[in-house]
């Protein structure tokens, strides 16, 4: 019962107790408190007011590579990140929960995000900028809803697979702790379900806000065919710099975005880590917990906590209430599914057939289109690329797994290391590709090696990343008192690997994997053509396939490109992926 208690617990520290402690005056903890809301607050308003600014505006004052504007740029790059992983969160609670709990959303649902993870930044920018620049034709709002559109196709689809992964590995004896209790689908979601995610779901959101920075060059500078927008922000900042061959202003660059990086993991991240611990589902007490200056300065305020206190009561409230339609019980039990009825093995089956009648006829438009310009022999270069660059993906998968599952594994068992590492991973999650040109270009050519080899290594920085942020958050959630029975049982080395660790962050490592392969298409995009002042490198593949096709406005071969990629995409994971899914799913479920 202490297990399910711990992992139900929607909040560790109550005010209650506040006015006892001194009522409504504010303490020296309220005075710090109030003074960072009061600055993020102020930052976030001005930052909105230069995002609604006039269209013109961005002729008057062009990127500039003085970087006393870099401040201004990086607020403003800061809070398009951010706005995506709001919009990524609320994407991942609907859809993700969907999927989860309905046999027939999920068929729709886990489709469509294999679809849309395979498709580059670069393949949104060209379809939607057009779309968001119409809605405010004189404002840059509509400039910036296009890059927060595609900084949340960085994020959402690892954050979607990721709960969705939490959600189908409840362990089984909280599920009948929650029926013992007579939970509806509703209070089972927000009491046990969304706990149980929490961690795993708050590592692989650092994840994507890391992701998106992979990406910022291509979000913040955009160049489809004749439109070219630049924003101001550090990705539009590095763009222009590259162009310009400056070595200066990219370092500039990096720095900033290090600090940024450092700013948010320490006021936003690192707090909620520390808030998140105790959703760990374990019976024993943790030996070591994350620790945060600023969610221990939270809970010493006084003013603050009385203020918010009715707020979190609400929601408690909200999160009790049998409002047993909105969130439906699981579909099934993995372990004990009774067998479905004729009438319902119909109504699958044509929920099929809808199904893959709309794909067909999807297809059949893509073929449509296509197929006035350009011709087979297209398709199957295009196809044959696509197979070039799934091998890249399928060797650095490979490669990234034999080093940093073991790395992962060592920091996520060590609290205190996790601390450490946690920025530092972030911010080498964040390091965009585009950063190491001039050094690939000029290693390249200076050596006169093979493109189609070294480039791929660039590739790796967009890919490796998933593995290890989600094989982390596997390891700081695995129960100590599994630990300490291994350790009774003298379990050590490859029999501790085999027995007890690997089939512990399985589930986890699954999602790392599958997102690494969707991020690895995706860096093929700015890794397999590289650019450094006036030398262009390209390596043989779909990446730059539809790179340069986007650049030249090449709209047709945009389509085949992405066409070809999704296809690979999605059968890799329909034969590999899905498979092992339902693998973690039934066989390494913590019971």
């Amino acid at each position: 019962m202490k297990l399910f208690s711990k992992a139900a617990g929607l909040s560790e520290y109550r005010a209650t107790g506040a006015v006892e402690r001194g009522g409504f005056f504010p303490n020296q903890y309220d005075l710090a408190a109030i003074g960072l809301i009061l600055a993020a607050l102020v930052l976030v308003v001005a930052g909105g007011r230069q995002m609604a600014a006039p269209m013109a505006g961005l002729e008057r004052s062009p990127i500039s590579l003085d970087p006393g504007n870099l401040p201004a740029y990086a607020m403003r790059t800061t809070l398009r990140m951010f706005a995506g992983v709001i919009a990524s969160l609320i994407f991942t609670f609907v859809f993700a929960t969907l999927a989860a709990k309905s046999r027939k959303a999920e068929i729709v649902i886990i489709p469509t995000l294999d679809i849309l993870q395979s498709i580059p930044v670069l393949g949104f920018l060209t379809f939607t900028v057009t779309f968001f620049l119409g809605l405010f034709p004189s404002s840059q709002l509509g400039a910036e809803l296009a890059v927060i559109f595609a900084i949340f196709t960085a994020q959402a689809w690892n954050m979607a697979f990721s709960f969705y992964q939490s959600l189908r590995s409840v362990p089984r004896d909280l599920d009948d702790v929650s029926c013992a209790f007579h939970m509806s689908g509703w209070q089972r979601f927000w009491r046990l379900e969304v706990p149980f995610a929490t961690p795993g779901l708050v590592w692989n959101t650092m994840l994507s806000m890391s992701g998106a920075w992979f990406f910022i060059v291509a979000s913040e500078a955009i160049s489809v065919g004749d439109t070219t927008i630049k924003l101001p922000g550090i990705g539009a900042y590095l763009s222009l710099a590259i162009d310009q061959a400056d070595v200066r202003a990219v370092l500039y660059a990096v720095a900033t975005m290090a600090i940024v990086i450092l700013l948010y993991d320490q006021f936003i991240f690192r707090p909620i880590v520390a808030w998140a611990d105790k959703f760990r589902v374990e019976t024993t007490a943790s030996q070591a917990r994350p620790k945060s200056w600023v969610y221990d300065l939270a809970r010493r305020t006084r003013l603050v906590q009385a203020i918010t206190e009715p707020i979190g009561s609400a929601l408690s409230a909200i999160a009790m209430a049998r409002l047993s339609r909105l969130v439906p019980k699981p579909r099934f039990r993995l372990a004990t599914r009774a067998p479905s009825s004729g009438s319902s093995k119909a109504l699958d089956l044509a929920w099929v057939a809808i199904v893959l009648a709309v794909a067909a006829w999807g297809f059949w438009t893509i073929y449509n289109y296509v197929s006035e310009t350009l011709t087979l022999a297209d398709a199957a270069s295009a196809f044959g690329l696509a197979a070039i660059t799934l091998l890249r993906v399928l060797a650095l998968i490979a490669l990234s797994t034999l080093i940093w599952v073991p790395i992962g594994v060592w920091v996520g068992l060590r609290p205190a290391w996790t601390e450490r590492i946690q920025p530092l991973a972030q911010f080498l999650a964040a390091f965009p590709a585009n950063v190491l040109y001039p050094i690939a270009v000029i290693a390249i050519v200076r050596f006169e090696l093979d493109p189609n080899i070294w480039l791929t290594f660039l590739i790796m920085l967009g890919a490796q990343w998933y593995i290890l942020f989600n094989v982390i958050a596997g390891a700081s959630v695995f129960p100590n008192d599994l630990k300490e029975a291994a350790s009774v049982l003298g379990l050590r080395s490859w029999n501790w690997w085999r027995r007890v660790i690997l089939p512990g962050i399985f589930p986890y490592f699954v999602t790392g994997a599958l997102t690494a392969s969707g991020g690895a298409w995706n860096a093929s995009i700015v890794a397999e053509i590289v650019k450094w002042g006036d030398t262009t490198l390209k390596a043989k593949g779909i990446g730059a396939y539809i790179a340069q096709a986007t650049t030249d406005g090449d709209y047709p071969r945009v389509v085949l490109g992405i066409a070809a990629m999704s296809i690979f995409v999605i059968v890799f994971n329909r034969l590999v992926w899905r498979k092992l899914y339902a693998v973690a799913a039934e066989r390494t479920r913590l019971d």
